[in-house]
């Protein structure tokens, strides 16, 4: 650990030094009077509030003191816990108050765009503009860390960079074309946008909820109700970083509602049809963990990650029956950012949800 002053006089929207409690072994941190430092990774800037930066919008501060980030990467680094206020997880909309001290974390660099990889996609719809996919699961939409190959991104690149039209770069080089995403193991529709245009168009229907998301899953257990509306605000898992939770009146916290049908009761499982009408993170699993019937095979929310006939009270063959989160993306609804007409993209069940299925039928 790198020894800093523990009480920095303040500087209007400059760096401070850290906190010893702050600063992570190993991790450097920035001391008053650096200059605006070549931000590398891991370094931890300590920015306080004062002067003409107070009532300033949370994203907006850090755009403007960060180092010369886009709102975008900004926008990224909030989501991802980055950027803390008073030690704390907040929102990009927090106005900030004199004293106040913003930490932020310069991540890693962002990696070149994704290798062109000639992978077999299933396009449910495909013009000029715009594409939906029927993602299988067990592919990760774009690149990350442990998960640079095998990309939706890269085979996008590989089926539509080809030809003329390309992919939208508003998601950055990482996220050619991506709007929207599923989590690696959920399966089904998704949409992607082939130039900028287009990629706004479709996002500001994510982002005003117009758009019509459908999505089955079998749950453990059976829901109480046959139908009914689940709205429990969703934030980070406080001890767990790759889960998310139930939390109320937290920082990372946000309004999240959830619908739901049961379609189809086997006693030790059912089959359902959910509407989301908001669109957190993990937020179809958490919420119906939250009310006792997590989906099956979502190690994340169940703590299994298989299924078999003997988990399901059954006889017969002891061979994994699922080895991935029981959730589909059926289908989705959104407005074609060209012509206006609405279009429904649905995607068929996958072979290993029919076969739990086939078996909890015949039960």
């Amino acid at each position: 650990m790198i020894p800093v002053s523990a009480e920095p006089s303040p500087v209007a929207g400059g760096p401070l030094p850290a906190e010893p409690a702050a600063t992570p072994v190993g991790t450097p941190a920035v001391t008053a009077g650096e200059a605006s430092p070549a931000l590398v990774p891991g370094t931890v800037l300590l920015l306080t509030v004062d002067g003409d930066v107070v009532g300033m919008r949370l994203d907006q501060f850090v755009v403007r003191h960060a180092g010369g980030l886009s709102r975008s990467a900004v926008a990224r680094a909030i989501d991802a816990a980055a950027v803390r206020v008073d030690g704390v997880v907040a929102k990009a909309s927090l106005q900030l108050k004199a004293g106040m001290v913003v930490a932020y974390t310069v991540p890693e660099p962002a990696r070149a765009g994704p290798e062109a990889e000639e992978i077999p996609l299933d396009f449910l719809y495909l013009d000029d503009v715009m594409g939906a996919v029927n993602k299988p699961s067990g592919m990760v939409v774009h690149p990350a860390k442990g998960n640079w190959k095998g990309t939706l991104a890269g085979a996008l690149k590989w089926h539509l960079e080809r030809v003329a039209g390309g992919l939208s770069t508003v998601g950055g080089p990482t996220r050619p074309g991506i709007v929207h995403r599923l989590d690696r193991d959920t399966s089904g529709v998704i949409i992607v946008a082939r130039n900028e245009e287009a990629h706004h168009a479709l996002a500001k229907q994510f982002e005003r909820r117009t758009t019509e998301k459908t999505y089955l899953a079998i749950v453990q257990g059976e829901p109480r109700f046959d139908r009914d509306e689940i709205n429990l605000p969703i934030g980070i898992h406080p001890y767990q970083r790759e889960r998310m939770a139930v939390r109320r009146d937290h920082s990372t916290s946000r309004d999240a509602v959830t619908r739901y049908e049961v379609l189809e009761r086997f006693g030790r499982g059912a089959l359902v049809k959910v509407t989301p009408k908001t669109g957190r993170t993990h937020q179809i699993r958490v919420h119906l963990a939250a009310i006792g019937c997590p989906i099956l095979a979502d190690i994340l929310y169940s703590g299994r990650g298989v299924v078999d006939r003997s988990f399901l009270g059954l006889r017969g063959d002891a061979a994994p029956l699922l080895t991935r989160q029981a959730l589909h993306a059926s289908s989705l609804a959104i407005d074609h950012p060209g012509t206006q007409q609405r279009l429904r993209f649905e995607a068929p069940l996958p072979a290993d949800i029919l076969r739990l299925l086939t078996v909890l039928r015949g039960r």
